[in-house]
């Protein structure tokens, strides 16, 4: 799989660790990197700031191998997301989206995305109006809504989305099954929802499909398990596996990132 991981981008700042410890990561970087781990390619396309965590960020994406020709730097404060970490689990708190308040893509950007085999974005990547012409040119599309699928980010993707993803602590549940019925009304061909230690559930616009999850021996950092999930699913479904592999190789991917600190 060739994935172009679109928008946003940040450095995730440990405050109760080490004094103070800064970690590269994002939605869709994370996206890219595991997509590398699970042997395909990927780029990142968005911005970075002219500052310390801009090199620090533009560095660590390259160095795990990620096509950054189409990485920006822009002048102005790289995105920030304060994390705290409690017993494995992340905690985030205030976000300052810096040189992606204003970002958008050129048109060199859209035709670079074009050339991969899907592209995906999440819900602070400011990209997602972009969707309708990746859609009109034929490239698959995917957006992850995290915790809040109906905000307008998402739901400006979800017409023109093929595979939509978002993040759930409800459990499987009829009222979470009829908001899945709605999203894929409105136009996605596969809505997944990521239930935790719950598992996954997909539905096909008939059918609902699901999955429990890999046991993790060793939980260390919950940061990137959903993107984990995001990847190895994409990574499947685009090599043509079932929905019920692909969410395997999602749940499996989410295990292994469990093990590590940090996204990657």
């Amino acid at each position: 799989m060739r994935l172009a991981a679109i928008g946003s981008n940040c450095i995730d700042f440990y405050q109760n660790l080490q004094g103070g410890l800064p970690c590269p990561g994002g939605g869709p970087v994370n996206m890219a990197v595991y997509t590398l781990r699970l042997g395909g390619t990927a780029s990142y396309t968005g911005p970075v700031g002219d500052d310390t965590y801009g090199a620090l960020l533009q560095e660590a994406i390259a160095a795990k191998g990620v096509d950054v020709s189409h990485l920006h730097v822009l002048p102005g404060a790289t995105a920030v997301s304060q994390v705290e970490l409690h017993n494995g689990e992340r905690v985030f708190g205030d976000y300052s989206e810096g040189v992606l308040e204003n970002y958008t893509l050129s048109q060199a950007d859209v035709d670079f995305i074009c050339a991969h085999d899907v592209v995906v974005c999440d819900l602070w990547g400011k990209v997602e109006g972009f969707f309708p012409e990746f859609r009109a040119r034929g490239l698959p599309t995917a957006f992850d809504g995290a915790v809040r699928p109906d905000d307008a980010a998402a739901q400006t993707a979800l017409p023109y989305t093929d595979y939509f993803f978002f993040s759930s602590d409800a459990g499987d549940t009829p009222a979470l099954r009829e908001q899945m019925r709605r999203y894929q009304a409105q136009g996605a061909k596969l809505v997944i929802a990521m239930l935790g230690e719950q598992g996954s559930l997909c539905f096909d616009g008939s059918d609902f499909h699901t999955f429990g999850i890999i046991p993790c021996p060793c939980l260390v950092d919950s940061m990137g398990a959903g993107d984990s999930y995001i990847a190895g699913f994409l990574t499947g479904i685009t090599a043509g596996a079932s929905i019920k592999k692909a969410m395997e190789m999602g749940a499996a991917a989410a295990a292994e990132t469990l093990q590590y600190f940090g996204a990657w």
